[in-house]
């Protein structure tokens, strides 16, 4: 693939699939772009590219949003999957790989003396909200605005989509269907402000269940101290700190941002790098937490639910055990980092020469260009971005058979060198387009 690459046209049959998807599905088509000449059905995927009904093929940075870390169709996620599934694969009943997989994650995990196991990353924040309220003994939530923790109801506050913001710590929904007493029970703080998120946490630390924190918020990289004196404080106050590591978990480090930023939570809720795409999710955390999910919590008067007919199904386990084993490699992290990060420079580089307004934020395998000229550090901060520019970056690159999804560029171990050479030459390739607006 060069800057050459044609795409070519929808096939009827892709054109019929396309059809019968927005007829049947209520989301509709869910696409690479917001422009319908764009639509596409996924065909199939290998290593790092994956391919449409129509047969083109794309350099895939979306991954799936994020979990295909190892690239499509693994060989060990294979492996794991053929060699378990003639056996039977959902019991509800405890299984040796979901145990297996309990004692790696709490081996790798700094915050995991205990965890268990869900099927989405939006089980797995909820639940581990759950818990902490439990443990504390509180209702509300304290989160940040423009944080992502999933579909929940409490998760859909001041999210990522907001637009009309409110004075801190209100929250604002964003959705329909979510009740209106919910806001109440959510207080919203700036990411990346410490001061007033202290100020926040003192005034309401009588009311609160817990801190929950995206560590790299979407791709807003923490400031110096920030993690730490959320740390500091919420141990004072014995206030339990959630870290959302569905993005960042197995993907920044094997032990997640709580490794990688130096910063261990009380909870963690992970999900995406390890689960090869199959549905899962988890929370770890603090044994007197997570015990009240067990016998302690029944023996207290205080016991959680976190159960479900598929967590810790046996296909999820074993998966996500086989590719934490490949990860535990020699060697893996600093390869891919090292390409993550080739791009990631490349692209701010191109942007610069080309004098075109943008940031681009987030770490080596997770980043993204805000195309804005001033500079970002949360969500606030970030509004007056030039979206339009976004959307024109991702026809451009799907035109260069490169997929990109809305936000992030998401880089795999299965990412070459050369994937990384054609993606900068398309970049390059595509600037004075992407200038022209």
């Amino acid at each position: 693939m060069t800057a050459s690459y044609t795409r070519k046209p929808s096939t009827a049959q892709e054109k019929q699939l396309l059809a019968q998807s927005d007829q049947h599905l209520a989301c509709g088509i869910r696409s690479a772009s917001i422009n319908p000449e764009y639509s596409m059905v996924i065909a199939g995927g290998r290593g790092s590219r994956v391919w449409d009904v129509s047969g083109n093929h794309y350099i895939d940075y979306l991954l799936g949003s994020g979990p295909m870390f190892l690239g499509h169709s693994h060989p060990a996620m294979v492996e794991a999957v053929q060699s378990r599934l003639a056996a039977g694969n959902s019991f509800l009943l405890t299984n040796d790989a979901a145990i297996e997989l309990a004692a790696l994650i709490a081996e790798v995990v700094p915050c995991a003396e205990k965890v268990s196991f869900h099927n989405s990353g939006s089980e797995a924040t909820l639940y581990a909200l759950r818990l902490a309220r439990a443990y504390r003994g509180r209702d509300k939530l304290l989160k940040f605005e423009g944080a992502y923790h999933g579909m929940h109801d409490h998760a859909l506050m001041s999210a990522q989509w907001t637009t009309k913001v409110a004075d801190f710590p209100q929250a604002v929904s964003n959705s329909s269907g979510i009740t209106a007493n919910t806001a109440e029970d959510v207080l919203i703080a700036p990411f990346n402000d410490l001061q007033t998120t202290e100020e926040i946490i003192r005034r309401h630390a009588d009311e609160l269940g817990c801190v929950m924190v995206e560590p790299l918020c979407r791709t807003f990289v923490p400031a110096p101290g920030f993690l730490e004196g959320l740390r500091e404080l919420t141990h004072e106050l014995d206030i339990p700190l959630v870290f959302d590591e569905v993005v960042t978990g197995f993907r920044l480090a094997l032990g997640g941002a709580q490794e990688y930023y130096g910063v261990v939570p009380d909870l963690c809720a992970g999900a995406k790098a390890i689960s090869g795409g199959l549905p899962f999710g988890f929370v770890g955390g603090r044994e007197d937490i997570m015990a009240l999910a067990g016998r302690a919590g029944v023996e207290s008067g205080r016991h959680v639910r976190l159960t479900g007919t598929y967590s810790g199904n046996v296909m999820s386990c074993a998966v996500a055990s086989a590719l934490i084993g490949e990860l535990r490699q020699p060697g893996v992290y600093e390869a891919v980092n090292a390409k993550g990060e080739r791009l990631r420079k490349a692209l701010q580089e191109l942007l610069l020469a080309a004098d075109i307004p943008a940031r681009v934020l987030g770490e080596a395998t997770a980043f993204q260009p805000w195309f804005i000229d001033q500079d970002v550090i949360d969500h606030r901060s970030s509004l007056g971005y030039d979206w339009k520019r976004q959307f024109k970056l991702q026809d451009l690159l799907l035109d260069r058979g490169i997929l990109k999804g809305q936000e992030k560029f998401f880089v795999s171990t299965a990412h070459s060198d050369e994937d990384i050479d054609t993606t900068i030459a398309a970049l390059a390739d595509l600037m004075p387009e992407l200038k022209a607006g």
